[in-house]
């Protein structure tokens, strides 16, 4: 078969499927922090929007129990936009109810700014509603048609989709994959990009107790006996849990419920740790208003709610794998409550202390009460225009094409667990990396370039969720502040692409920088004050 006999076929099938695709100027994929405020920016800019999701869930971990701004490690002046509105927006909801908050968006400090799930969700849903996206949700996407650069159809599990632009705005990088753009995932190694934090990361102190049962074999909880060199990469990404929003207020309160089953052996290696006197809760708890809290992995504890190793595949899995994950690491988290409310190696304050808590009556009743997202920290990563790295967030933070300023501290969650002759260690805990003597990250610039692919790639497609950026990198802008900007930009930029029927490429920075200012983003690094005394060194 010729060339042009396939071209010729090529544009029928397309023209044939076309017919029955649904059209908009942008469609944004994965109603995640970032996909809602860059459907809700693009919309703003005058273009018709389709958000589609592929679960029944809206808002990603913002809407799914992350109740605790991490914006309180951030500068916050420069965390403007849709994030800043969406913040005042709960605000005034609790006022208009008479409820008094202990903090006010307004005043720029590193207060704690915290939310109910369910008051997250109807601002999320009023804002989209108001700014007349179209969206759907249980559409996962199946596969991309494209016509050469271009992306001419979404095909998804409902229907087919096409677009002038589109956003991927999944955790996962997934519709840049199956666009045929270059990505990466896990951690790159020392040498790569010359970054110090990067390789393998020992933090926390050596846990002085064996990591083998006694036939020799690796207990539950351990990944690995063999962490790799120190300076050396690999494909393990930081844990994943869920962020669970919980009571005590017997009102409010629902039991947690049964594992379906329960192995005590599993947590033979806690028992260990524990016996050497140094017990801790399995979570942080960030307080709610209502009496409630947001349940956290803690990221300085030896073992916390994050499922070390189990996360690693996501990203490539398919969605009946995702769901094989989503599944083990609820189980584990019903395990390990169970483990610390029953078993006589926890201190009797510590079961009381975790037996008091439950699920809340209010909050996520069509799930039983449990969160519908999982937190995925760390997906995908495009291989695109521009690489953020280590020394882009603390050597050369100016770029000429800004879209965002980032300033949350480079941490990131352990990767693995490892038994050695000496003991069990976590590792690929990077404890939060501050500016001296203050509470938030190095302030940087993130550029337009690292949301786009490479022009020989694709150019009609904006990412700028699993950007293209290193390990590291994603270890500062993977907080949920951040991606809503970067969503807000993507949205923006998508509009104006559109309307100007430009590549994404191609788009002018001084147009689109006009636009983002427009909107109420900040794009001028700011001149800091001296830190106060009181202010924690970096870590």
């Amino acid at each position: 078969m010729s060339n042009i006999t396939k071209t010729i076929i090529l544009l029928f099938l397309m023209r044939l499927t076309a017919l029955h695709a649904v059209e908009s100027d942008v469609i944004v994929y994965g109603a995640t922090p970032g996909g809602f405020c860059a459907a809700i920016a693009a919309s703003r800019e005058g273009a018709s929007v389709i958000l589609l999701e592929p679960s029944d869930h809206i808002g990603g971990v913002n809407t799914g129990g992350l109740c605790f701004s991490d914006s309180n490690q951030t500068v916050r002046s420069t965390v403007m936009g849709l994030f800043d509105e969406w913040h005042t927006r709960i605000e005034a909801d609790y006022t208009s109810r008479g409820i008094k908050l202990p903090y006010k968006v307004s005043e720029k400090d590193h207060t704690h700014w915290s939310y109910e799930p369910s008051v997250a969700m109807r601002i999320t849903k009023q804002m989209l509603d108001e700014a007349k996206v179209k969206v759907l949700t249980k559409r996962v996407l199946k596969s991309v048609i494209k016509d050469g650069t271009l992306i001419k159809q979404l095909r998804t599990s409902d229907g087919d989709f096409s677009a002038k632009v589109f956003i991927d705005t999944s955790y996962e990088g997934d519709l840049m994959a199956a666009a045929g753009v270059s990505w990466t995932i896990g951690r790159e190694g020392r040498g790569e990009f010359g970054e110090s934090y990067a390789g393998k990361r020992y933090p926390k102190p050596l846990m002085k107790i064996s990591g083998l049962d006694d036939t020799e074999k690796i207990l539950p909880l351990i990944t690995t006996d063999d962490a790799g060199p120190d300076e050396v990469g690999d494909k393990n990404v930081m844990v994943y849990s869920f962020r669970l929003c919980l009571t005590k207020d017997p009102a409010k309160r629902i039991p947690f419920p049964a594992p379906k089953r329960y192995d005590p052996a599993r947590f033979e290696v806690i028992r260990r740790y524990f016996a050497t006197g140094k017990a801790t809760a399995m979570w942080d708890l960030y307080p709610v208003p209502n009496g409630k809290f947001d349940a956290n992995n803690g990221i300085g504890r030896q073992f916390s709610m994050g499922l070390v190793g189990g996360c690693n595949g996501w990203s490539e899995s398919d969605q009946a794998g995702r769901a094989k994950i989503w599944e083990a690491h609820k189980q584990y988290t019903l395990e390990l409550y169970h483990f610390f409310c029953n078993d006589s190696s926890v201190p009797e304050a510590l079961r009381k202390q975790h037996a008091e808590l439950g699920l809340c009556r209010d909050e996520f009743a069509s799930y039983d009460h449990w969160s519908p997202q999982l937190y995925v920290r760390e997906g995908r990563r495009m291989k695109g225009m521009y690489v953020v790295s280590q020394k882009d967030i603390i050597d050369n933070p100016l770029k000429d094409d800004a879209i965002v300023i980032s300033s949350f501290p480079i941490d990131s969650h352990d990767c693995q667990r490892v038994t050695t002759k000496d003991g069990v260690r976590d590792e690929g805990t990077i404890l939060p990396v501050r500016m001296e003597g203050r509470k938030h990250g190095y302030v940087y610039h993130i550029p337009y370039r690292s949301i786009l692919p490479l022009p020989t790639e694709c150019e009609n497609l904006l990412v700028p969720v699993a950007l293209s950026c290193t390990h590291i990198g994603i270890s500062s802008i993977r907080v949920e502040p951040t991606w809503m900007i970067l969503g807000q930009s993507a949205g923006i930029a998508a509009a104006l692409a559109a309307k100007k029927n430009v590549t994404v490429q191609k788009l002018p920075h001084a147009t689109l920088r006009e636009h983002l200012l427009a909107q109420k983003q900040v794009l001028e690094i700011p001149v800091l004050a001296p830190p106060s005394p009181e202010s924690p060194k970096k870590k």
